[in-house]
């Protein structure tokens, strides 16, 4: 490759911008988003879903940053002011949050994530970025945004749309598509009920991971016409991409391609953990011996914000009351006289003796009473959890008290625990 060739593909980060779409409700999620919105929702022991998507931004290079909120935005708008704000504005290095709002003449709000998107077209224009990236906020995964879009640049297409091959009884969640031989998408059709099949592959389909690159001349202009169509949703997987689809301006960019992978088998890890199953078994999976997900990979770190807190401690040296924390992840500020077992305990967790947490995501300033057994939960943050109550051993009472999924997970909140007096 000429020099000069490979000199503008190193700059493509500096040339590009980034919009968060941080803004969804997250409403599968049920009660751990009525008081934050989805990607503000805590993650991993430490972490914020958010700070994914953030995190490879910094990674790649990218560093001018736009994070549209809407839904719930307090806690997700101060976390990032409280932990993103170490770049540089006279390098020209940013992340701003972009809040909801209305432009002149209009009396709604954002309509869809393409509408988000041309609300601040006039700030997009201002930053005069060659390519604009669109990302979820939403998702959980380790990806090199410079390597697609150096992918994106070299096939030419005008619109790029990253995808992952999942299960095809899975698909019927997401965007899926048909390509050709060249990568060019032939066909894409959002959450179908029936989702089409990839090619040799009858039980698996190639679903969008709602992660586009675009130039931005040709975005802009989708967006404008887009606003003008008053039969659209103005939505990207709905509208944007499916008329890109058919003027032949979108080619696919496999997942695999530019995944960050610390794991032993270099299986790419992308997980939307929208659901609390999905949320549950995602920070499950940390607790394993080799994680899918590696967080200790310090090639490619993942941010956050986090308070000064002590380190865990572990109390009590006695046969039947040891503090001990066994395949577990546990955070900062972390007092343990009970035990956890396979179970992520956030930031000041206390299990008090004789108490036990297994199979558990327990999030920031949970208090696990005396003699206590919480079995296969989520622990919304700051719930008191009375001393020997037991939960997740028992669904009927389970699912009269809190709130039970089919497969067996309970979700435990503050208001839930203050309705049983």
């Amino acid at each position: 490759m000429p020099e000069s060739e490979l000199s503008r593909r190193l700059d493509l980060p500096k040339r590009t911008l980034a919009l968060v779409l941080a803004g969804g409700r997250g409403s599968r999620l049920l009660q751990l988003t009525e008081r934050r919105a989805k990607p503000a929702v805590y993650f991993g022991g430490k972490f914020r879903i958010v700070d994914f998507a953030l995190s490879n931004c910094i990674n790649s290079g990218i560093r001018r940053i736009g994070v549209l909120t809407q839904y719930r935005s307090h806690s997700l708008m101060r976390h990032i002011q409280r932990g993103w704000g170490f770049l540089r504005g006279e390098l020209n290095e940013f992340i701003e949050v972009m809040p909801a709002h209305q432009r002149p003449g209009w009396d709604v709000w954002y309509q869809g994530t393409a509408d988000a998107v041309h609300h601040n077209a006039d700030i997009i224009r201002s930053l005069r970025s060659d390519y604009v990236v669109i990302l979820a906020g939403d998702h959980v995964y380790k990806m090199n945004y410079a390597a697609a879009l150096a992918a994106h640049v070299a096939r030419g297409a005008p619109c790029t749309v990253a995808c992952i091959e999942v299960p095809r009884h899975e698909a019927r969640s997401f965007g899926v598509m048909q390509i050709d031989h060249s990568d060019r998408i032939v066909e894409f059709v959002e959450k179908p009920d029936d989702p089409p099949a990839m090619p040799g592959k009858p039980d698996s389909a190639l679903a969008s991971m709602g992660l586009y690159i675009f130039d931005t001349a040709y975005l802009l202009a989708e967006l404008a016409r887009d606003a003008g169509d008053n039969d659209s949703t103005h939505d990207f997987g709905k509208d944007i991409i499916p008329h890109a689809v058919r003027n032949g301006h979108a080619a696919a960019h496999h997942f695999s391609a530019s995944a960050v992978s610390g794991n032993e088998s270099n299986t790419p890890y992308w997980r939307d953990v929208g659901t609390l199953d999905a949320y549950w078994d995602a920070n499950i999976d940390l607790t394993a011996t080799v994680p899918m997900l590696d967080l200790y990979d310090d090639r490619w770190p993942i941010w956050t914000h986090q308070p000064q807190l002590p380190p865990a401690k572990f109390v009590h040296n006695q046969d039947d009351r040891r503090g001990m924390a066994i395949e577990s992840l546990v955070s900062g500020g972390c007092i343990v006289s009970g035990q956890a077992e396979r179970s992520v305990l956030f930031s000041g967790v206390r299990v008090h003796s004789h108490a036990r947490a297994e199979w558990s995501v327990v999030l920031p300033d949970v208090e696990i009473g005396r003699g206590a057994r919480v079995h296969r939960a989520i622990l919304d943050r700051s719930c008191r959890i009375p001393p020997g109550m037991v939960i997740g051993e028992d669904a009927a009472a389970d699912a009269e008290r809190f709130h039970r999924t089919e497969s067996g997970i309970t979700l435990v909140t503050r208001s839930m625990l203050q309705r049983l007096g």
